[in-house]
């Protein structure tokens, strides 16, 4: 090998090296963890356990999903270990009054940024973007969200669908339910028509379910980001760098990738990954 090439394999390796260092120090730049935060020494996460595959308890009842593999890898970077994390389950009624309430010190809960949670908690950077969608039976008359006036609606307590609901389309009787098994488990019974739900939701619900079909029309599509109480600037910024973080190292996508059944991957893939898609309604 000449000289020349040497000088320019070495100057290659250089630059290389240099990258990679570059890249790494890029990745590893979060604000400092609150005080209060490093002294508790424990995070206290808030998460669904209903919610396939964003937060869920698998068959040993251990924690499971995207979110809860979020709420670890915060542990990692802000304690030092993903094992120090504890979950607490929470519902669409009752997430904000946890936090609120101190039982946990933030919220990865398939939580939507409203205005109306803006004025109670705040909320970090978003991490995905959220559709909700409507199922019904697969012989049902239904073929459009307009087509449900006057008919039964399953969906949950203090969810963003109820409201919705409630605001655009008053005629559509809601059974509000305490959790989304109990609203699935409704419609199956035929006791609603529908179901309304997260699009992410309800996709796996169709997948499961032959006797289903997915509306495909997407209404009240919105960012979906970690909450945490207000006058929290220091905590809230260390979370929107860490959720910055993930999706510079593409975590969610291997996330997605271990809870997904490989058919509906790109939906989810594209949720955390693409910009939002104009809305139908």
């Amino acid at each position: 090998m000449s000289f020349t090439f040497k000088i320019l394999g070495s100057a290659l390796a250089f630059s290389c090296v240099a990258m990679t260092a570059s890249m790494q120090a890029s990745a590893v730049e979060l604000p400092a963890v609150p005080e209060e935060i490093k002294e508790a020494g424990q995070l206290r996460a808030g998460v669904r356990c209903d919610q396939p595959p964003y937060g869920f308890q698998d068959g040993s009842g251990e924690f499971a999903g995207v979110e809860v593999e979020m709420a670890k890898q915060i542990a990692l970077w802000a304690l030092g270990s993903k094992d120090k994390v504890t979950f607490t389950c929470v519902t669409a009624e009752n997430r904000v009054p946890q936090l609120l309430g101190r039982k946990v010190d933030f919220l990865i809960a398939t939580l939507g940024v409203t205005p109306e949670r803006m004025r109670v908690i705040d909320f970090t950077t978003p991490y995905r973007w959220g559709a909700s969608d409507v199922v019904v039976k697969k012989d049902s008359p239904v073929r459009k969200i307009a087509d449900l006036n006057g008919k039964t609606l399953a969906t949950l307590k203090g969810s963003v669908q109820a409201k919705w609901f409630e605001d655009h389309m008053p005629e559509v009787k809601t059974l509000r339910m305490n959790s989304a098994a109990d609203a699935l488990q409704t419609f199956r019974q035929g006791r609603a028509d529908a179901y309304t739900h997260d699009a992410a939701t309800l996709v796996v619900v169709a997948d499961n379910d032959k006797d289903a079909r997915l509306l495909n029309e997407p209404f009240q599509i919105s960012d979906a980001a970690i909450g945490v109480r207000k006058n929290s600037e220091a905590w809230r910024d260390f979370l929107s760098a860490s959720v910055s973080r993930m999706r510079e190292e593409h975590l969610f996508r291997g996330w997605v990738q271990q809870f997904v059944p490989q058919n509906i991957q790109g939906y989810y893939i594209s949720v955390f990954e693409q910009a939002k898609p104009a809305e139908a309604l």
